[in-house]
């Protein structure tokens, strides 16, 4: 079967042309709701423009599409409750849906940089590879072929008008006419600062997490920095110097979290190559490398303990609020 043409494919999953016409970047006193349709918007057409690159099994777009997807479910849960309506959990289940897709394949483009960079050439390297590669390709071949169904195209198709016109923006009730009236700045500084007391409340058990605990401190991480980064707009120079310190300590941990669910990832796909590569796991078992990974996130987030949080002056610095 022929796969379909890039022009064919992005006419089919293009979002609706009838928009409003928003700004072209965020501003501290902006209201809620536009702020929401600009941040998604922007995470949603990098999702679109990664997806040809992504069928036709560039690693590099898959990277990239799975971040943008990270930073779309992000946004949608930053500006939670004004977003919650009846219609959010569909669009939600489908984008969690559209995530699994991806993690099968990057979790092998991983493990196999991780061989390739140990080999050194040997013969019983060069048999485990292509183990590897025989499960990649048939991996991305169910990828490419979800990119590509109905499904998908619907996905796009709802959560560009839940976007632009869902039932959150249109609801009479006060909270909700407040939650969309809401300065940008303040509901950032309210969202960010209670991310942050989470994460740091608990990283501070990190070094006695177990696996599962800890991918979920790792994805309490991505919130917060994720969050950050699509704020980017919001930072006048005088607090740029603190929103890049509190990222680069972030994203250290992230680091150092990502290696080590990526190390957890490799065991568990290994432990599917013992029948024919009995020593598989082995190289995704080293003791020495994970208390150096987790001495780095522990550093990083004593570091970040001890940053002043931010403040709502830090995005709204001399601001009026919009009419």
């Amino acid at each position: 079967m022929a796969r379909p043409s890039t022009s064919s494919t992005a006419a089919r999953v293009k979002p609706s042309a009838r928009r409003n016409v928003l700004p072209g970047r965020l501003s501290p006193s902006m209201v809620c709701d536009t702020a929401f349709r600009i941040i998604t918007r922007r995470h949603l057409a990098a999702v679109l423009a990664q997806h040809d690159g992504t069928c036709r099994g560039d690693p590099e777009a898959l990277h990239q599409i799975r971040i943008a997807l990270t930073h779309l479910r992000t946004a949608i849960r930053f500006f939670s409750p004004m977003v919650d309506d009846a219609v959010r959990p569909e669009v939600w289940t489908e984008l969690k849906w559209l995530n699994s897709q991806f993690g099968m394949v990057r979790d092998l483009d991983v493990a196999i940089e991780r061989v390739i960079a140990e080999s050194g050439g040997e013969l019983t390297v060069i048999a485990e590879l292509q183990h590897w590669d025989e499960k990649r390709a048939e991996s991305h071949r169910q990828l490419a072929r979800a990119l590509q169904s109905a499904r998908y195209r619907r996905l796009v198709g709802q959560t560009s008008a839940w976007i632009e016109s869902g039932p959150w923006s249109t609801r009479r009730s006060k909270e909700a006419i407040r939650l969309r009236r809401c300065t940008l700045a303040d509901h950032a500084t309210a969202k960010l600062t209670e991310w942050e007391k989470t994460l740091l409340k608990k990283a501070r058990k990190l070094r006695k997490l177990d696996v599962e605990k800890r991918h979920k401190l790792r994805l309490l991480n991505k919130r917060l920095t994720y969050s950050i980064e699509s704020l980017d707009d919001l930072f006048a120079d005088e607090s740029l110097a603190k929103q890049k310190s509190i990222l680069k300590q972030l994203r250290k941990a992230q680091k150092s979290l990502g290696q080590l669910n990526d190390d957890a990832r490799g065991q568990a796909l290994a432990a599917s190559l013992n029948e024919t590569v009995p020593e598989a796991g082995i190289r995704f078992r080293n003791r020495k490398r994970e208390k150096k990974l987790l001495r780095t996130a522990s550093r990083a987030y004593h570091k970040l303990d001890k940053a002043k949080p931010f403040r709502s002056a830090d995005l709204a610095p001399n601001a009026e609020p919009e009419d």
